[in-house]
């Protein structure tokens, strides 16, 4: 019996081919390539830095990150944004 069977999460990614991902956030759905993926971790572990999370906490509270060669843009709050860092960490931790 699964625990979080019937549990939604707003950020999901899921590898559909050898090195092409789908990331979705809430209800937007964008395709990734492996350096597409790689860039966004990038991205994201810069924008999670202690000093820079303070940064965006005491001016925005959001960021809007492109992604996929800026064929998307999304807008992330801060809980959003990690969740994203959690959901790429997790995904290269099976690697």
């Amino acid at each position: 019996m699964e625990i979080l069977s019937d549990v939604t999460f707003s950020i999901q990614l899921t590898k559909h081919t050898f090195c092409n991902y789908q990331l979705k956030i809430d209800k937007k759905i964008m395709t990734l390539t492996f350096p597409q993926l790689l860039q966004l971790r990038n991205k994201i572990n810069f924008l999670t830095t202690p000093k820079n999370l303070e940064n965006i906490i005491e001016n925005d509270n959001f960021v809007l990150l492109f992604i996929a060669d800026k064929k998307h843009l999304v807008f992330l709050e801060i809980f959003k944004l990690i969740d994203l860092k959690e959901e790429l960490a997790y995904c290269f931790s099976d690697f």
